[in-house]
């Protein structure tokens, strides 16, 4: 990677991290950020930038993080440029499992977080299930086609329930949905956090085991690396952290798919380490300015942060699905 590079996506993260901040329904200067920072001016100032903005700003990277690393390893170890946990139906699965915590009325994010998890490992048990070929095999194109199909029935199970919820617990799930961090507090952040930490270091720690998938089965299994499995692996620890953004924001789309292809693009052909680490820095700026452009946008009135992304997304799978023709 070259060093011009790192130095202008870091550059790049920490404007949209310094806007994030600064920016929304009430602008702060910058001096007035710094002053705020040092627990130093208006009453109104310090609340708005400790107790809202900067967990906001930090939920914001650490969301675009894990989907970027996520997106990459699916991406990766699936040797297919338009995997992602959206589209894998991974997403879809939490999305079930977090729609039945509050249509049970289920309070607290790590309840929401529990079912979550339990509706993306469902998810993942079905699209493994559904991917593998009458030999027990499992290929690429097939697990997309499975997740597309978990998806697409985890809509419908969501339209199930919420057809049976209440008004309130209605708009509740459907608000969650479409994705925001408005909502951002700092125990989301450290709980979030922790799931970067520990399922994106897996990551990082296995992702030796993409370089060698890259060259091919066979050349893998002479390596030792046993492909099916390492694929599984990946998919799972992928999956789960996917999941946990899907618990703290709802669903935020497409990051996953975006990000992987720009970093590939800043990193070039070489280690998938490097990749996973810049996909991450990379999503966690996109997910900011997506998030500014959701607030500012139509000011004070917020838009969806999924809708953003989806704006950005759709256009963009159009044209990797048309150059992979």
């Amino acid at each position: 990677m070259r060093a011009g590079s790192l130095v202008g996506l870091i550059v790049v993260l920490v404007v949209a991290a310094l806007a994030s901040v600064s920016f929304g329904a009430v602008a702060i200067a910058p001096a007035d950020v710094w002053a705020a920072l040092r627990g130093e001016g208006a009453a109104a100032t310090l609340t708005i930038v400790r107790d809202l903005r900067l967990p906001r700003t930090a939920l914001g990277i650490l969301v675009g993080a894990a989907l970027g690393a996520s997106g990459t390893a699916m991406q990766s170890s699936l040797r297919n440029g338009l995997a992602e946990p959206y589209l894998l139906g991974v997403s879809g699965g939490a999305a079930v499992g977090a729609v039945l915590a509050v249509g049970l009325g289920v309070q607290g994010t790590g309840g929401l977080a529990a079912f979550a998890f339990l509706g993306a490992l469902a998810a993942i048990v079905v699209v493994l299930g559904l991917g593998r070929d009458r030999y027990g095999a499992r290929h690429p194109a097939t697990l997309l086609m499975a997740g597309v199909v978990t998806g697409a029935f985890a809509n419908a199970v969501i339209m199930v329930v919420l057809a049976q919820s209440t008004p309130t617990a209605q708009r509740n799930a459907l608000w969650w949905m479409m994705g925001s961090i408005a909502a951002a507090r700092w125990a989301d952040v450290a709980w979030l956090g922790a799931a970067v930490v520990g399922l994106g270091g897996c990551l990082v720690h296995y992702a030796r085991e993409l370089d060698v998938l890259a060259l091919g089965p066979e050349t893998a299994a002479s390596l030792g690396v046993t492909p099916e499995r390492a694929a599984v692996r990946f998919f799972v620890l992928a999956s789960l952290l996917a999941a946990a953004t899907v618990a703290a924001s709802g669903l935020v789309g497409f990051v996953g798919l975006i990000v992987p292809h720009v970093a590939r693009g800043l990193v070039g052909v070489g280690s998938s380490r490097r990749t996973i680490v810049v996909a991450a820095a990379a999503g966690g700026a996109l997910v900011l300015v997506a998030d500014l452009a959701a607030r500012t946008a139509r000011a004070p009135t917020e838009l969806p942060l999924g809708a953003i992304t989806a704006l950005l997304g759709v256009p963009f799978f159009l044209r990797q699905l048309r150059s992979a023709r």
